[in-house]
């Protein structure tokens, strides 16, 4: 199954280029109240809902796909994972450009560990990137993003994957500089998350898969998920060796080689094998987005709501 999250909000179920609006079905949900809960709530009832949602979606015709504006699909993690250098080829390519090393000499993930990204960069294929236009370049990389499930922490590597409850395209978007990364990466809209949320049973080989970008029209990243240095069910067992890994929380696996210099007026078209395609547009940074904006779910439904009831409508 593939469901996104459309328009203001909404829960779609996606059958081919349509999009069925299921959203009657998140009444379903447990009641939250302050303090949120740690975790996704659709993502942690899917087991239980994905009938429903399947069901809800032969009742309701659809609509092109194209007609509506992809928001993220899991907008409530509790961590954003990011894995560096996790392609043998791109950190050559990082060694041989200052740009990208800043005169570090560029080692593997087995010296890095992973990284964290805020939760306030997260973005979906309809709202465009806003890029730093300053002395420093804005840089894409595209990668397979794994949404956890359920629970877990400390994990062995076999059988990782069955924590795993779907997938979809992730770009870490970066500045390039000497900071850490979770500051270079964690700017607005720089985890960019979509089209759709894939479930896992329709990508049984998550180690096999082609993925490419290209920007404006010229490939720019072309590679298989074959050639990452921690595969996926590894990187789940080392992120469990150190968090509790909780359903809705994002680990982007690492991008290959071919990243590059991105700038407002750009528009990058990434591809994942059985995941799918997804376009977004780079824009120029000139204000904080409104907070509205920023949060999605079940923060963003609760301010929206809030700025209603004292406005008078």
């Amino acid at each position: 199954m593939r469901y996104c999250r459309f328009d203001n909000d909404r829960l779609g179920v996606v059958r081919g280029d349509q999009v069925h609006d299921v959203t009657a079905v998140l009444e379903k949900l447990p009641a939250v109240r302050w303090p949120l809960p740690a975790y996704d709530p659709l993502v942690a009832a899917l087991p239980k809902l994905r009938g429903d949602m399947e069901a809800a979606a032969d009742r309701v015709a659809g609509v092109p796909i194209s007609s509506v504006k992809l928001l993220n699909p899991v907008p409530n993690p509790s961590k954003v994972i990011g894995a560096p250098v996790n392609y043998h080829a791109h950190i050559d390519e990082a060694n041989r450009d200052q740009q990208i090393s800043f005169g570090k000499t560029i080692k593997t993930i087995d010296h890095y560990g992973v990284f964290l990204k805020s939760n306030s960069s997260l973005s979906g294929p309809s709202e465009p990137v806003p890029v730093v236009e300053k002395d420093r370049r804005t840089d894409h990389e595209v990668e397979l993003a794994a949404i956890i499930g359920e629970t877990c922490f400390d994990v062995p590597e076999e059988g990782a994957l069955k924590y795993i409850a779907g997938y979809a395209i992730g770009l870490d978007m970066t500045i390039r500089g000497p900071e850490e990364r979770s500051l270079r990466k964690s700017l607005d809209r720089f985890s960019v998350v979509g089209p759709c949320f894939v479930t896992a049973d329709e990508i049984p080989d998550p180690e096999n898969l082609d993925l490419e970008i290209l920007v404006n029209g010229e490939v720019r990243q072309k590679s298989n998920t074959s050639r990452l240095i921690f595969g996926v069910a590894k990187l789940v067992s080392y992120c469990s060796n150190f968090y509790t890994l909780y359903p809705g929380d994002i680990i982007m696996t690492g991008t290959p080689e071919g990243v590059g210099p991105v700038q407002a007026g750009d528009v990058m078209h990434a591809k994942i094998e059985k995941v799918g395609e997804m376009t977004v547009a780079i824009t120029r940074r000139t204000a904080p987005l409104p907070l509205s904006e920023k949060e999605g779910g079940v923060r963003g439904r609760a301010k929206r709501q809030h700025e209603k009831e004292n406005s008078g409508e």
